[in-house]
């Protein structure tokens, strides 16, 4: 006799991810700015998200990378878009920034 599928038994290639690779995928991190950092302070924050991306998509154009300040200056925001190939790349690249002490928040 067969039984319904529960959510969790569909098969994988539901299940894992909704996106077609290769594809453009914009990856934000964003870090803690404070009063007494300088701008080299928060290059340095863009240099290890910068490594980290680069890490798992090596073909990343560091030129494209985008820095932005929070309105009240409190924060700071590193967008990269990269070219991602597999939902692993992804997964993989995410659990390495979010794990990262200087990297607040991963979207």
């Amino acid at each position: 006799m067969d039984h319904p599928k529960h959510i969790g038994d569909l098969g994988s290639e539901t299940k894992d991810t909704l996106l077609v690779f290769p594809t453009a995928f914009p990856i934000k991190a964003m870090g803690r700015m404070k009063a007494t950092e300088t701008d080299a302070a928060n290059q340095n924050f863009a240099q290890t998200v910068l490594e980290i991306v680069q890490k798992h998509a090596p073909d990343f154009d560091a030129t494209t990378m985008e820095l932005r300040p929070s309105k009240n200056g409190n924060f700071i925001s590193v967008t990269t878009t990269i070219n991602a190939t597999s939902k692993l790349q992804l997964d993989d690249l995410y659990r390495e920034l979010s794990s990262h002490p200087a990297v607040l928040m991963a979207l």
